[in-house]
C-alpha cells in the first residue's frame, strides 16, 4: 500500500518586535486561514478555552488573497472588539475574491479566559498567502497588540 500523505493544520506564532505574528498552515486556502485566526485567538487566551456558543458570520471580499486575509483578521477583530466576545473555531470557504465564514464562540469571561492582550488589529507586515512545496497552504502576518 503506498504511504498516504500526512495532512497538517497548524498554527503558531512568530515574533516580531513589540508586536507578533500569526501563521496558519493547512491542506487549503481556507484551512490556512482558519489556522491563523485559531492563532489570533491565541494571542489573547487559549483557543481550547473558549466554548462554541455563538456563530458568527463573517464576510469580505479582497483584490488579493494577501489583502484577503489580512481582511478577515480584521474582520474578527472587529466582531471581538463589538460583540466582547471570543472564538475558537472557524469554517471558512474562499470563492475567487470573496471569503465567508462562520466563526464560534462566547462572551469573553475574564476569570475563565484571562485575556492577555487586546489586538489592535492584523498589518501588512510580514504578510504573506502562499502555497507551500507540500501541496498546503500558508497565511501570515503582524497583529498590533
Amino acid at each position: 500500500m503506498p504511504a498516504r500523505a500526512v495532512v497538517r493544520n497548524t498554527w503558531e506564532h512568530f515574533a516580531h518586535g513589540a508586536d507578533i505574528g500569526v501563521r496558519g498552515v493547512g491542506p487549503t486556502k481556507a484551512d490556512a486561514f482558519a489556522q491563523a485566526a485559531l492563532a489570533l485567538t491565541a494571542v489573547i487566551t487559549n483557543p481550547a478555552a473558549v466554548h462554541p456558543v455563538t456563530a458568527v458570520r463573517v464576510a469580505c471580499e479582497a483584490p488579493s488573497d494577501d489583502i484577503l486575509f489580512a481582511d478577515w483578521l480584521n474582520a474578527l477583530v472587529y466582531e471581538m472588539s463589538t460583540r466582547r466576545m471570543l472564538f475558537g473555531a472557524f469554517v471558512v470557504s474562499i470563492d475567487g475574491a470573496r471569503l465567508t465564514a462562520t466563526a464560534w464562540g462566547e462572551p469573553v469571561d475574564p476569570a475563565r479566559h484571562e485575556p492577555a492582550v487586546e489586538i489592535k488589529g492584523a498589518t501588512y507586515t510580514a504578510l504573506i498567502v502562499a502555497p507551500l512545496d507540500d501541496d498546503h497552504w500558508l497565511a501570515q502576518c503582524v497583529v498590533d497588540v
